[in-house]
């Protein structure tokens, strides 16, 4: 299951899961961010701090766009969880992470964990999804 569910999340980085990010999340989700202590839990907020995370890490380019810095350079799938290793580039800032990733039967993303290094680029990330997230709470 989990096979799939990773197959499904690089069609969605190249923009070929016409469903998106519905199709992947649970209702029950869980995000584990590098910049918020709590777990962000439901499948509408995870959305919103993937996209987040999406926008800035992939510059809003998708992944098969040659402008991408955006991309995968490890791969480890075993039982119901993948850890995708990425590299990318932000405000000319190395960035390196990894994508955690946990599926339940249906094949569903139950669990969502990303670590990032070095401290440079937690402290980057951490201003921009902060801007971010915040201008999308803000009342209109």
């Amino acid at each position: 299951v989990i096979v799939s569910t990773i197959e499904r999340w690089h069609a969605l980085l190249r923009g070929e899961l016409p469903g998106g990010l519905d199709d992947l999340l649970a209702e029950d989700a869980e995000f584990y961010s590098p910049i918020v202590f709590t777990p962000q839990r439901g499948a509408v907020i995870v959305k919103m701090y993937l996209e987040a995370a999406m926008g800035i890490l992939a510059e809003g380019k998708l992944i098969n766009d040659p402008a991408q810095k955006f991309r995968y350079t490890k791969q480890v799938v075993s039982g119901d969880t993948a850890m995708l290793e990425f590299e990318t580039e932000v405000d000319q800032k190395y960035v390196n992470g990894i994508d955690i990733i946990r599926v339940n039967p249906d094949g569903k993303i139950v669990e969502f964990r990303v670590m990032i290094r070095p401290l440079q680029a937690v402290n980057l990330l951490h201003e921009k999804v902060g801007a971010l997230l915040a201008s999308l709470q803000a009342p209109s």
